[in-house]
């Protein structure tokens, strides 16, 4: 198969390694992929949200299968817009119906209402009803949760301990902090425990679990400072036993398929669930619309099945019939970031060293007079196998500490905490 992958982040080349390996992909061409990606296929100079090139690309390069890799894209409807043209294209990614279990918050907590799945208590604010929203905050004692509602890459997400700070923050968001994407602001219950990450591939009706994950979003050691896009991640998470499992499996994971089905909103492609362990519980804390970042660059790589032939399972409707092979090992990355990132930091700084290891996943890289340069927030996910957690990430360090460049930053307790 000719194979169309849509994306230009660390996850989409994961993504891409995977595919490649594959007997049953001939050509890959990633839109508009990175340095990391032009090594294992075709890149092609198109923004993701260029649904008309894509469409192009699509007819040009004789394209069976489209596999869309970031949330923008499927929250904008990409496949609502190519499936009519393409009916016999294999699409990975939801519609734009299915998609807003991310880019929508409140109609993801409405629909985990409705299907009766465990999540945190919250309230619907906009400026129409702010009042409502400060006299929540100003009943209620801290920590405090506020959520744009839409998409914010990542950032969107706020916990404030101080009351007058959260009341700010509020308006601050009405107000145009994240854009369109917080002219609606969940506030949530907030709830204490340890966070982890699941993830299926479905077809609507069947599903395949994947390795679970567990990334670490602050931009400091120790989880402290400034949420980011993800500054590292561990596969398999310790505590994700049996028990947690059937627990997932039964009051998350078939009540989101079913809930999906028995709404028509048909859903080909990964669902992400954010979940907190409370006590032995699971809740969720979030939908995703497909694979996360840096999740992806740990769970692809201990998944030993043909991703191809499972998407083409879900293309079909034979998930049933799938049993997913792992690797036992663990899988343990390290974010490189730009120095002052998540806030405002320089891009063009040349990048040195061990930057072509099968398992060095590039995120935000150019080619530049011949230099590779930083060109993003997060710049490489770093990933190793090891038989543990403590291996692994000691391999991950390790390759951290021989790539160079300006201002260079990345946590060394990624995975730490898991660690009895």
């Amino acid at each position: 198969m000719n194979i169309l992958l849509v994306g230009s982040g660390g996850r989409e080349h994961a993504m891409a390694a995977k595919i490649v390996q594959s007997p049953l992909c001939d050509k890959l061409f990633i839109a508009p992929g990175n340095p990391g990606t032009e090594n294992l296929g075709m890149n092609i100079d198109l923004g993701v949200s260029d649904f008309k090139g894509l469409e192009k690309a699509i007819l040009h390069h004789n394209i069976e299968m489209l596999v869309v890799g970031p949330e923008v894209p499927l929250a904008e409807g990409i496949r609502d817009y190519i499936e009519p043209l393409f009916p016999n294209l294999m699409i990975i990614g939801p519609g734009k119906l299915g998609a807003q279990l991310e880019s929508s918050k409140a109609f993801s907590k409405r629909f985990m209402q409705r299907h009766g799945i465990p999540t945190a208590a919250y309230i619907e604010v906009n400026q129409e009803n702010i009042e409502v929203g400060i006299h929540y905050l100003n009943e209620h004692q801290g920590p405090y949760v506020l959520k744009a509602d839409g998409l914010a890459a990542g950032k969107g997400v706020l916990i404030i301990e101080n009351n007058g700070e959260a009341i700010s923050e509020l308006k601050n968001m009405l107000s145009g902090k994240f854009g369109t994407a917080s002219e609606t602001v969940i506030i949530e219950q907030f709830l204490s425990g340890i966070e982890f990450s699941v993830f299926v591939l479905t077809d609507g009706k069947d599903y395949v679990l994947l390795p679970e994950a567990k990334d670490y979003k602050r931009i400091g050691e120790g989880d402290t400072g400034l949420n980011t896009g993800g500054m590292g991640a561990v596969s398999p998470v310790p505590f994700f036993d049996a028990g947690m499992k059937i627990k997932v499996i039964d009051r998350i994971i078939r009540p989101t398929i079913e809930g999906l089905e028995s709404e028509d909103i048909p859903y080909q492609g990964f669902i992400f669930f954010g979940l907190i362990d409370v006590g032995g519980d699971p809740y969720v804390i979030e939908y995703n619309c497909r694979m996360g970042d840096p999740e992806t660059e740990v769970v692809f790589p201990r998944i030993e099945s043909d991703m191809v032939d499972l998407f083409i399972k879900s293309g079909v409707g034979k998930l049933s019939e799938y049993q997913l092979l792992t690797n036992p090992l663990t899988a343990a990355t390290v974010m490189l970031v730009s120095e002052g990132y998540p806030d405002a930091y320089e891009k063009g700084k040349v990048i040195t060293g061990d930057v072509d290891k099968p398992l060095v996943f590039h995120a935000g890289t150019r080619i530049l007079n011949g230099n590779m340069v930083t060109n993003g927030g997060r710049v490489m996910a770093l990933t190793s196998l090891g038989e543990d957690i403590p291996s692994a990430i000691k391999n991950s360090l390790t390759l951290a500490e021989s790539i160079r460049f300006e201002g260079k930053y990345y946590r060394r307790d990624i995975g730490l905490d898991l660690i009895s």
